[in-house]
């Protein structure tokens, strides 16, 4: 049963009303209808019902929760995949599709219409999705939570996409200059090729600081407001535990401005020139040592979001218990921000119910039970909490000469 006393009385209805993939992994073509409410697609592993929640992960944030590039997503023998959704907003559909190209730019549609770059659908479809690879998030190395709070940011900000795509454009060309043009930098003002690279990197330096005090300031505004969830949600998930709190950690350093680090500091357009300046001083202390080492070591892409346990860090000091919660803990902050926001997103729950104990598969099934969409995989019906009705489509998968394709019924 669906029990809606809790959503945001100002809250839109938003859903997938129908999603369709051709040539996506498994699947050679498939069009499902899942409606608001819960979906089950139950399968035994490796049958591709992953696959689909995959596929509606990428059209709400571009990329994939299991692989970093985009090549492992088209089927076998295919030169691109599609896919494509009907998403309604308050009555309102909007129509969007993806093609994902082997060996050239992917393209991207809404409502038929060419986009000219495929981040333009970003913050159509809302999405939360949970998996078993989220562990990775307490575990795994600061990219991959990087990576969370910038897809994150990008579904409540669309245009911090370009924001992110512009900082790591002109970080490839820095780390370029100071990878082949280290001899002329230490030559420096010595010689007129040095003076030259020296001029070319305090370009660089400019536009990297300018795009990166933007990205820095929106994900320190995000962390601030994350926390919270973060907090109450793991306090709910093992209240026995130690409580669980967020922190972001800049490569600034001494050079950040000690009054944004407080997450209460209300932010304001000078507080990103403010950033901008102290950027531009942190590269500056650095620059011997990245032309000596030849690589870019401040800005946000070396920085990191520090999950905590009481006074230890939760990695390497968290429990696998432990782990499990802060990592689902996250992804339900993640749901209640994006919800508070004013549009619940669609959440997806990528075959974790197995992976949980009684405790933590109450607490995700009393969201589950609260969200307008709920797309769930699961292994056996015995692994989905009872509470749960869910409408269930079952996947199977048959193996041919040219390979495993997966069907729907």
């Amino acid at each position: 049963m669906r029990c809606n006393a809790f959503r945001n009385p100002g809250s839109h209805r938003v859903f997938v009303r129908k999603f369709s993939l051709r040539d996506f992994r498994s699947w050679d073509a498939v069009t499902v209808e899942p409606g608001p409410g819960i979906t089950l697609f139950l399968g035994p592993n490796g049958h591709g019902k992953t696959n689909l929640l995959e596929a509606l992960g990428y059209l709400a944030t571009l990329s994939s929760h299991r692989v970093s590039t985009d090549a492992p997503l088209i089927r076998a023998g295919a030169s691109a995949a599609q896919i494509g959704a009907v998403v309604v907003n308050d009555s309102r559909e909007l129509s969007v599709d993806v093609e994902i190209n082997d060996g050239k730019a992917n393209r991207a549609r809404m409502n038929s219409s060419p986009l000219r770059r495929p981040r333009e659908i970003l913050g159509v479809l809302r999405g939360v999705l949970f998996a078993p690879e989220d562990l990775s998030l307490v575990r795994g190395d600061p990219g991959d939570r990087r990576r969370f709070l910038d897809e994150l940011l990008s579904s409540r900000i669309p245009r911090m996409a370009a924001v992110r795509a512009d900082y790591d454009k002109v970080l490839r060309q820095r780390s370029a200059l100071l990878k082949t043009a280290g001899g002329a930098l230490r030559r420096g003002t010595r010689s007129s090729d040095g003076a030259s690279a020296l001029a070319t990197l305090d370009v660089w330096d400019g536009h990297l600081a300018m795009h990166g005090a933007e990205l820095l300031a929106a994900r320190m505004r995000l962390v601030a407001e994350l926390g919270p969830h973060v907090a109450a949600s793991y306090a709910r998930i093992a209240p026995e535990s130690r409580p669980a709190s967020i922190a972001y950690r800049s490569s600034l350093g001494a050079s950040m401005p000690e009054e944004l680090t407080d997450p209460g500091h209300q932010w304001i357009r000078e507080d990103v020139e403010l950033l901008e300046a102290s950027f531009l001083n942190e590269l500056a202390q650095a620059r011997p040592r990245e032309i000596d080492r030849g690589v870019c070591l401040v800005g946000p892409h070396r920085d990191d979001l520090e999950l905590r346990l009481g006074d230890q860090p939760a990695k390497g000091f968290a429990s696998h218990g432990e782990s499990w919660s802060f990592a689902l803990s996250l992804r339900l902050a993640a749901f209640e921000l994006l919800r508070s926001d004013g549009t619940d997103p669609v959440l997806m729950l990528d075959d974790v119910f197995a992976e949980l104990d009684r405790k933590r598969r109450r607490a995700l099934a009393t969201v589950a039970a609260d969200a307008e969409q709920v797309l769930i995989t699961a292994a056996v019906t015995e692994d989905v909490p009872e509470e749960l009705h869910a409408t269930r489509f079952a996947i199977e998968a048959v193996d041919r000469p040219e390979g495993r394709t997966s069907t729907l019924r």
